[in-house]
């Protein structure tokens, strides 16, 4: 319907036969399966419905009687699906060689062959690599016992508490408790610390202070001033660690008896006489295998480390970490002085803050990372804080 006016066309039917004078053969009519074979192709106007010739021998467009019509037409390149590997890999080498002959080859070539090169590299070293990195290492052994590594316990939770996470400075620290509820460093020395110019054993300045908390904790004096001295010296070099003196006690006590271990004594400088040794790291009753790090300079032993001195450090870790806290120009592993500041410097590494349980524990753990090590440590250190009042 346009403009209200119906229309309707209609196309005429195509003529069946071409019309008159005009050249041309007519149109086939489409093959019956069904019923026969079609007319000849080369058939004329007039026998358009004759019966199709023999096929001759030879002849490239004929097909056999009860053929399937329909057939699909040969694709030019299918030939390759049935070529042998071989005459495969010739083909692509040839081709390879002519493209690499041309400038695009040239030019492209050398990229793809570094590309090759870099992934064969990385998925080698995503498999060597993992293998090849050694397990950290533990910064101290305890000469004491050769128990195995366990579980580590949770940040915040204090070992064998029945609650949930503890309030930093409440009962998940050693030590004591202020008036306000938050821990407060125990038994901070009354003594002055000594600048480093002093000469001397700057810790003999707290010898009045530690023969009065000897008394009630039984700690050796002149290891009181080495823990109380390191306290005092991280008090002004990293204040916001607030490490107390009675968790270096209790790492001292754990790993050496206070430098009595194997018949130590410490002398009046805070050297420990004859030298503390732990047995050799080889990996044998329960200990770490760690071989030498330091050839024999430090632990006289050039096939595998042992733990030295009063705090039973590794030779590696006090080669990185080692004090001079008395001021002799040497960093002696030996002298509980400069182990106890040294322990207490790695202790305070990170940004820790060792009146958070979290912190506190991890700190521990990082030193020896046994649990019991670790339980034995807070259990001293809280009986030191309890004994000395402070």
């Amino acid at each position: 319907m346009v403009d209200g006016e119906q229309r309707s066309t209609t196309r005429p039917l195509r003529p069946a036969a071409p019309p008159d004078g005009g050249a041309g053969p007519v149109p086939r009519p489409r093959r019956d399966t069904a019923t026969g074979p079609a007319a000849d192709p080369k058939a004329g106007p007039a026998d358009a419905t004759a019966e199709p010739a023999d096929p001759k021998p030879g002849d490239a467009t004929a097909e056999p009687a009860g053929a399937e019509a329909g057939r699909r037409r040969r694709v030019p390149f299918a030939h390759a699906v049935r070529m042998p590997p071989r005459q495969l890999a010739a083909g692509a080498a040839r081709a390879t060689r002519a493209w690499s002959r041309r400038p695009s080859g040239r030019t492209a070539l050398p990229g793809l062959f570094l590309l090759a090169l870099i992934a064969a590299t990385a998925a080698a070293g995503a498999l060597l690599v993992p293998a090849a990195v050694r397990k950290p290492q533990p910064v101290a052994v305890d000469a004491t016992t050769n128990a195995p590594v366990q579980g580590v316990p949770q940040a915040g939770v204090v070992p064998g508490a029945t609650g949930g996470p503890v309030d930093p400075g409440a009962t998940g620290l050693p030590g004591t408790v202020g008036p306000t509820g938050t821990a407060t460093p125990g038994g901070t020395p009354t003594g002055p610390a000594a600048s480093p110019g002093v000469p001397g054993r700057p810790a003999d300045a707290l010898a009045g202070w530690a023969q009065k908390v000897s008394a009630t904790t039984r700690i050796p004096t002149v290891a009181l001033q080495a823990y109380g001295y390191a306290e005092l010296v991280l008090a002004q070099t990293n204040r916001s660690c607030q490490l107390s003196w009675t968790t270096l006690a209790a790492i001292g006590y754990v790993e050496s008896r206070h430098g009595s271990y194997n018949g130590a004594v410490l002398r009046p400088d805070g050297v420990a006489a004859p030298e503390i040794l732990g047995a050799p790291l080889d990996g044998q009753g329960g200990r770490s295998r760690i071989l030498d790090t330091d050839r024999g300079q430090l632990d006289h032993d050039p096939v595998y480390d042992k733990a030295l001195g009063p705090m039973q450090f590794i030779p590696s870790t006090w080669q990185e970490i080692g004090a001079d806290a008395d001021n002799d120009g040497v960093k002696n592993p030996h002298d509980i002085d400069d182990a106890a500041l040294a322990a207490g410097r790695y202790l305070c590494q990170g940004g820790r803050n060792m009146t958070i349980a979290g912190d506190w524990w991890g700190a521990i753990l990082s030193y020896n990372d046994v649990r019991r090590y670790a339980q034995d440590v807070f259990d001293k250190a809280d009986e030191y804080g309890r004994l000395s009042g402070t």
